[in-house]
């Protein structure tokens, strides 16, 4: 095969914080060093401006006067009580200087007590910066990052983002431990909750709206925070989706699919970067210089503080990398961790390690600059004291409530709308004023913990509005009667010794009196976040059972999912008229519910992750590279399973509405493409029902032929419209030469003449097509 291969001094990741499919600013690549990752210097990532100067010669004035001592204490981040009290040992060590940071210490009260000491007795009166995993919320808790990641809106959730600020700043903090930016392709993973799904264009989309809401354009402003991106990197990929875990990966898969989102977190400025508890390649990614140095520091020229993640410098023991404590030191901050989370190697070893040569002051330096760098910028060292006033006023707002609501409603996907019977109405929205009775069951209908999800910040416990609480208030009022029976627990044994018939037979008895079920089954909270890998993604417990016995009675069943993951559950959406695929919705999760399950809201959230049939299935994601011999039904010898189809339960990106769109004139400019130009596409989407909602048009490419296998299709653009009843809109979309390639196998960047497909559609799996050339 002939090609003309070009090397772009660009990146191909600066993607704008709109969500809206137009054309993006590229930054520069060049070659790897060692041949194996994409090396950069790029533009956009933001640089030490004249503006800073001032801070800069601040810092070197500072660092003149500091001890050594004092500069560890800077690296070191204390890790206190998780009701967010002063631990006994850290006015001491705040007078001595010995405190960079603390994580979980929170709270006016508690914040301003210790600063007090650090400002007034320190040697040289720096302030401690103050963290906590604000991950979706910190009083009024938001939808989990994946459900939000559903709505396909970057300005929803910068808005939640810069809500959770708000809150946390209010309770003294400075900094987040978020957003969680991993793609994430295997949702036995228990983190999957908290990212954005499984690919890198709408991951990076999401990256830099959260950033930009938790830290807006100044980050010294008194209602935001630092925002952390992590865990760099790949953690999404452990083997089996187990956490913690290893990870073996490609070059280019490494920089295609995993690096984007915090390439484009870095060119939102992030103000901070997490590195992850996995191997990369055999390399703990806390002392992988190679990505750390190599990549992040050196070659994108990222100026920012990187964080190592709970105890994981020292973990490095564990993994058999580091012979001993102090050669996890060691290699943590050679490799450019600035800052050590929980475990105190650093802080125990860095002055042997002057001493005997295995670090240089200049390193030591250089870790102390950046994490004091972000306390000047935080304004810390101006107003290191947070106003007691705001902690009364700024904590769940009725503004934040009513966001909360929204966005609960904005991440539901509607799976399937059918009728029970032939030829009948779909089963939603349903008729508040109908008179009609409706039967809620299941263990998470009346769970007001599970919808908070996990990190829950401080919202406080039990606090969410359930399932049955949304649904009673929206009929309040009206000739509608409401059964509610719990049935079964979200895990149960499975012992028929302790079968408890008795509930599941009140469920049965309260479906044969309802005209309509609602039935709310999935995952607890328990069940999702960190260390909740899952080897099932069936329902658990009894709720299959449950659900069955209930459909043997009354077909009118709409199916509620709460969970923090994709679930194999093709029995249930096969058998089951309605599926609603709610997450957990966080403080208003049952509000929102009740928006979209009685017309309030019509529903357009689409899937940013793929559900499988099967756990061996997995991994399945839409993205996927070309095979040899592709599935066909009619051919046993091709990609298949004997006892199952390859295709998905639910594809990426699908997800439908109380409306009914259709595209159409699907047009591309230009038949060929050259270098410096770009490749225009336009499509109608017209709303064929009466009843206005939201379309997310989505637009994906495909490169026919190329040096390395390219995935069948590959997001690109996306656009959220909102159309009334018959109201049709042409949509456009743009993408640049130099958007149209992919990193080889030594980290270049290239773009390759041949044929393209583009793809606008609904889904990842339909749409229509239209071919254009590289020249």
């Amino acid at each position: 095969m002939k090609f003309t291969k070009i090397i772009f001094l660009t990146s191909l990741f600066s993607i704008a914080l709109s969500q809206h499919g137009h054309a993006r600013q590229v930054d520069s690549h060049s070659q790897s060093t060692e041949g194996v990752l994409a090396h950069s210097s790029p533009k956009q990532i933001p640089q030490i401006k004249e503006k800073n100067l001032g801070i800069e010669a601040k810092v070197d004035a500072l660092l003149k006067k500091m001890s050594v001592m004092e500069k560890c204490g800077q690296l070191q981040q204390f890790a206190g009580p998780g009701e967010g009290t002063i631990d006994p040992s850290y006015p001491e060590l705040a007078a001595k200087g010995m405190i960079g940071s603390t994580l979980n210490v929170r709270g006016a009260e508690n914040t301003n007590k210790l600063q007090k000491i650090a400002i007034e007795k320190s040697p040289n009166h720096i302030p401690i910066l103050f963290a906590y995993d604000t991950i979706h919320g910190q009083k009024t808790i938001f939808p989990v990052p994946l459900g939000e990641a559903s709505s396909w809106d970057a300005k929803l959730a910068e808005k939640t983002a810069h809500a959770a600020a708000k809150e946390a700043s209010a309770m003294g903090l400075k900094w987040t431990f978020a957003p969680m930016v991993d793609i994430a392709r295997d949702p036995r993973w228990g983190r999957v909750v908290e990212g954005a799904g499984e690919d890198p264009y709408l991951g990076s989309v999401l990256a830099k709206a959260r950033v930009k809401g938790f830290q807006g354009d100044d980050i010294s402003d008194k209602d935001r925070v630092m925002a952390t991106a992590k865990h760099f990197v790949a953690y999404g990929a452990a083997v089996g989706g187990r956490d913690y875990g290893e990870v073996e990966m490609s070059s280019s898969t490494l920089n295609d699919i995993y690096l984007p989102p915090f390439r484009a977190a870095a060119e939102q400025n992030v103000g901070s970067m997490m590195c992850s508890f996995n191997t990369l390649n055999g390399v703990p990614c806390s002392g992988n210089e190679e990505m750390i140095k190599g990549v992040l520091k050196n070659d994108w020229k990222y100026p920012g503080l990187v964080v190592s993640d709970y105890e994981s410098v020292a973990e490095m023991v564990e993994h058999g990398y580091a012979k001993d404590p102090k050669n996890a030191a060691q290699l943590a901050l050679n490799a450019g961790v600035d800052m050590e989370m929980k475990s105190q190697t650093y802080c125990e070893n860095i002055q042997a390690l002057l001493n005997d040569g295995s670090i240089k002051i200049e390193t030591l330096n250089e870790a102390a600059r950046r994490v004091l760098r972000k306390k000047f910028e935080l304004g810390l060292f101006d107003n290191p004291f947070v106003d007691p006033e705001r902690e009364k006023f700024e904590l769940e707002t009725p503004a934040a409530k009513e966001l909360a609501r929204t966005a609960a409603a904005r991440s539901i996907v509607l799976l399937k709308n059918n009728s029970p019977t032939d030829g009948g109405k779909p089963l939603l929205p349903l008729n508040p004023n109908s008179g009609q009775s409706i039967a809620v069951i299941g263990p998470l209908a009346d769970d007001h913990q599970s919808p908070l999800g996990s990190w829950l910040g401080d919202g406080k416990e039990n606090s969410a509005v359930s399932a049955l609480d949304g649904i009673k208030s929206k009929l309040n009022g009206s000739e509608s009667k409401i059964l509610y029976v719990k049935g079964v627990n979200t895990v149960e044994s499975t012992d028929p010794k302790v079968k408890n018939l008795d509930e599941i037979k009140k469920a049965v008895d309260a479906a044969k009196k309802s005209d309509r079920v609602v039935m709310v089954l999935g995952e607890s909270d328990k069940m999702t976040g960190e260390s909740t890998s899952r080897s099932d993604l069936s329902l658990p417990g009894r709720q299959r059972e449950l659900l069955e016995e209930v459909l043997k009675v009354n077909k009118n069943v709409v199916l509620v999912l709460m969970n923090g993951r994709p679930l194999a559950i093709p029995n249930e959406v096969e058998k089951t008229p309605a599926v609603v695929e709610a997450w957990l919705g966080g403080s208003q999760a049952g509000n929102g519910l009740a928006d979209v399950l009685f017309g309030d809201v019509n529903p357009s959230g689409k899937l940013p992750i793929t559900f499988p049939r099967s756990v061996g299935q997995i991994p399945i994601y839409y993205n996927h590279p070309s095979g040899g011999r592709p599935n066909d039904p009619n051919n046993s010898y091709t990609s298949r399973y004997i006892d199952d189809t390859v295709d998905p339960l639910f594809p990426f990106g699908s997800g439908l509405s109380y409306s009914k769109f259709e595209l159409s004139d699907f047009k591309i400019d230009k038949s060929n493409v050259g270098k410096g130009e770009s490749v225009k596409a336009q499509v109608k989407v017209k709303n064929l029902s009466n009843i206005k909602g939201d379309e997310v048009v989505q637009f994906y490419i495909r490169d026919h032929v190329a040096s390395i296998t390219q995935p069948v299709k590959a997001l690109k653009g996306f656009e959220r419209v909102t159309l009334d009843g018959g109201q049709s809109q042409l949509i456009k979309f743009e993408i640049p030469y130099e958007e149209l390639g992919f990193h080889d196998r030594h980290g270049n960047y290239i773009v390759e003449p041949g044929s393209f497909s583009m793809f606008a559609g609904q889904d990842s799996a339909s749409g229509l097509e239209s071919t254009f050339e590289i020249k």
